[in-house]
């Protein structure tokens, strides 16, 4: 069923006019866009905030080079390529392994040599960064993510989305991928968006294809036991990106791996709006509500703020009590 601008409105949803407006443009200096614009200078400035990210295992600058893709990665035993200046995971390219003859998706297709030269120098002509502009192809180790999130997610790796706004977590979602995604944590191709308690990182809310789900449309499992390990961690490394691009509202994508814990995967200066369906809520009362507090509050309370007056129950918990 549609919703009235009426309803929407008393339910707090924004929309793009006012995220673009009255937080994206009043908080997100432009000249500060480089820096979660293009991944590459991302995962250095987080290098030198101290902040993990994945193991950075080469890049290529020049069609002169990409002939070298397949040395680069040789010992590696799965790695990823994508475009420092792409957006919505286009232009990723997920090996999860490779042997003497060849690299192996998640899906199990094979690639060749002359796959992944062609997919570098279609990078490097801009075909997926933003505005066609040249690019560089980065290379970056497999995630190895958390066990306890496999059955969860098809043939992906698990990604967390949260806004941070002014420094406070404020909203946050995980994206399951699926075979409708192709693999991919996107949630336009297909993944599953569930919200995520702030307060626990429990999942609050399933939906996909802007419909509602119980539970992950491959593997079966039910969506109301989701829980993210680590939670503070993670929404302490979220809040750090506040002082650490400059920016006042922010879209954080982090993943969870087995041996490192939360990484920081990618920046987003414009982050999309699909979160709140996917809380079932709309940003607007806790946008207004940080807009209230006082400036130069420590990461540390801005995290425990956010997990003090932002938790609740969601329909997953309500549909099995």
């Amino acid at each position: 069923m549609w919703a009235t601008p009426s309803q929407l409105k008393t339910k707090g949803i924004i929309g793009m006019n006012r995220r673009n407006i009255r937080y994206i443009g009043r908080y997100n200096d432009r000249r500060l866009y480089p820096l979660v614009d293009d991944k590459l200078q991302t995962k250095l400035l987080a290098k030198r905030y101290g902040i993990t990210t994945p193991d950075l295992i080469g890049t290529v600058t020049n069609q002169f080079s990409v002939k070298h893709i397949a040395e680069m990665v040789a010992g590696h035993p799965g790695f990823v390529i994508k475009p420092a200046k792409g957006s919505g995971g286009k232009g990723i390219l997920v090996v999860e392994h490779q042997d003497a003859e060849g690299y192996i998706k998640p899906s199990g297709h094979r690639l060749h040599r002359e796959d992944l030269e062609r997919h570098v120098s279609n990078i490097l002509s801009g075909l997926y960064s933003l505005g066609g502009s040249p690019d560089v192809a980065v290379v970056e180790s497999l995630i190895d993510f958390d066990e306890s999130l496999s059955e969860y997610t098809y043939e992906g790796v698990p990604d967390i989305r949260v806004i941070v706004f002014k420094g406070y977590p404020v909203m946050a979602m995980m994206r399951l991928s699926t075979a409708a995604s192709d693999g991919k944590a996107n949630l336009h191709q297909g993944a599953v968006g569930v919200g995520l308690d702030i307060a626990t990182g429990t999942a609050l809310r399933g939906v996909q294809f802007d419909r509602t789900r119980v539970d992950h449309p491959d593997t079966g499992h039910e969506l109301s036991s989701l829980q993210i390990p680590d939670w503070e961690v993670l929404l302490t490394l979220a809040a750090n990106c506040y002082e650490m691009t400059g920016l006042g509202y922010l879209g954080t994508d982090m993943v969870l791996d087995r041996r490192h814990g939360p990484m920081l995967l990618e920046l987003n200066a414009r982050p999309g709006l699909a979160i709140q369906m996917a809380n079932g809520e709309g940003l607007r009362p806790r946008l207004d509500l940080i807009e209230r507090q006082d400036e130069g509050i420590g990461v540390d309370a801005r995290v425990a703020f956010s997990r003090q007056h932002f938790a609740r129950r969601g329909e997953l918990q309500e549909a099995v009590a």
